[in-house]
């Protein structure tokens, strides 16, 4: 049986679950299919999660991982959480311009930003 492989790294700061992203490119769709089962059982487990994921080492991010974090963002609304994004790196910020996604997700240039809004 194959191992499954954390794309993810979960910290906790004050009451907020940090996930920072591990790989510098989230192309392939079994890499995004363990993110998403990953970021999915996180969400599950927490009602009124205060999630921030950021995208610190992310470089390249394809449009079937644009759809995971739409799904994300519903399920964490669905918990009454609360989900924001940071450390997008602008290759991948335009593509939210583009997708006008920026107006549907809370995005900050840092995650530390991001912690003081929670």
């Amino acid at each position: 049986m194959a191992e499954e492989r954390s794309h993810l790294t979960v910290t906790n700061r004050s009451g907020v679950s940090v996930v920072e992203l591990a790989d510098r490119k989230i192309l392939d769709e079994l890499c995004i299919a363990e993110i998403r089962d990953q970021l999915s059982k996180l969400v599950a487990n927490t009602d009124g999660i205060k999630l921030l994921l950021s995208f610190k080492s992310v470089e390249h991010l394809s449009s079937a991982a644009l759809g995971v974090l739409i799904t994300l963002n519903k399920q964490v609304a669905e918990q009454a959480g609360t989900l924001k994004l940071s450390d997008i790196a602008p290759q991948i910020y335009e593509v939210f311009k583009i997708t006008r996604l920026y107006e549907i997700f809370d995005i900050y240039d840092t995650a530390e930003q991001a912690l003081r809004t929670f």
